[in-house]
């Protein structure tokens, strides 16, 4: 087992292979995390709107459909269909996966605001508009703040699923942690240690994220008692 170590890690300096790729997996994350709350934001907040006798707007149904296929679809295929067909003339491949992931990220950021904001007390909305503030302004200002606050601790669960899904991203040829690994694989002729290797740096660096979140989750919850 040493020897395989040594091999896929320690020789030739391989280790520097791994650490690269982790880079940009860390990279292409924390960039589509990024789009997926913006895109998510904008997605809530239109899939929310109603007309007056509480009918769905064309914003509505249009966030609607965005949010219902992306979450009803493989994350793969929507990574192949950007790559092969929306922007196949790009081989910037980090920016594809940046858009691939981050349009996916959207889709779940904007059900886990839908689920903030429901959770707002519904006075908040009447105590804006009774101030002189129009209704988006009073979701902006009052209510969105308080969601994301509601739902922080989703929202960081969906940036850990998020750095897990980008693994995927070697399909394309993207140099991340997993093509890494491939590619020691390659050299090498050993398929397990390689594997092994990539899965340990993914444990380490999703415990290590998992714990500074939790430390996270509890100063925002003690900050609340106070």
């Amino acid at each position: 087992m040493a020897d395989l170590f040594y091999k896929s890690f320690i020789k030739a300096n391989r280790w520097q292979m791994y650490l690269q790729g982790l880079g940009i997996t860390m990279w292409v994350t924390v960039l589509a995390a990024a789009l997926g709350i913006a895109l998510g934001t904008l997605a809530c907040l239109f899939n929310m709107q109603r007309t007056k006798d509480g009918r769905r707007t064309v914003g509505s149904m249009i966030a609607y459909v965005y949010i219902d296929v992306i979450r009803g679809t493989p994350t793969m295929i929507q990574l192949l269909i950007m790559w092969n067909v929306i922007m196949a003339s790009s081989r910037n491949k980090i920016f594809v996966a940046v858009m691939a992931f981050g349009i996916n990220s959207g889709a779940y950021v904007a059900e886990i605001l839908r689920g903030g904001i429901q959770s707002v007390d519904p006075g908040q909305m009447e105590a804006g508009r009774s101030l002189g503030m129009t209704r988006w302004e009073t979701m902006i200002s009052v209510v969105l703040p308080q969601a994301f606050k509601n739902c922080f601790p989703s929202l960081l669960n969906e940036f850990i699923t998020l750095l897990k899904e980008t693994s995927i991203a070697s399909a394309v040829g993207l140099r991340d942690l997993t093509h890494a690994a491939d590619l020691v694989s390659a050299s090498t002729y050993e398929i397990f240690m390689p594997l092994l290797i990539a899965a340990l740096m993914y444990y380490i660096v999703i415990k290590v994220l998992s714990i500074l979140f939790n430390k996270l989750e509890r100063r925002l919850r003690e900050s609340d008692i106070r």
